[in-house]
């Protein structure tokens, strides 16, 4: 999992061979005005799903994971707290579709931490991962980057 500042995308870039192309449309997009639904950036490899979810209370927050794409989660407005753990150490598996690419865990959060407007986190395959917690609605730009 990584937890920066959409400034520092530059440091994360070359971390896969798809990030580049991810930043770039983050960077040079006008995230604040972007139609709610998919952005094909390079057709199933990296697309963007712009939404505007109500937060949640971390208490019913249930973690998910992902085996074919790896989530990058840019916060546009409002405030997000997002839930992490590592999914070697999970045993609660819920079940896993493969056709949306999501499994969900019952086990708790390792941690929480919040996500400002101009960050982002990266989650991996190998993360689980409790989105859209918090307070109200918030406005966030969901990167699905083929692992």
């Amino acid at each position: 999992m990584i937890l920066d500042s959409l400034s520092n995308a530059r440091y994360y870039e070359h971390a896969h061979p798809l990030f580049a192309k991810a930043f770039k449309f983050l960077l040079e997009s006008p995230l604040a005005t972007l139609d709610i639904g998919r952005i094909d950036i390079q057709g199933d490899d990296v697309f963007a799903l712009v939404q505007e979810p109500d937060g949640k209370d971390i208490v019913g927050a249930k973690l998910e994971a992902h085996r074919r794409y790896i989530d990058l989660q840019m916060i546009v407005s409002g405030d997000e707290v997002m839930g992490w753990a590592p999914l070697s150490g999970l045993g609660h598996d819920l079940g896993f579709n493969e056709e949306k690419d999501c499994g969900f865990w019952s086990d708790k959060p390792m941690a929480f931490f919040p996500v400002r407007p101009g960050c982002f986190a990266i989650f991996f395959p190998e993360d689980a991962h409790a989105p859209n917690c918090g307070k109200g609605k918030s406005r966030k730009i969901v990167v699905k980057i083929k692992a």
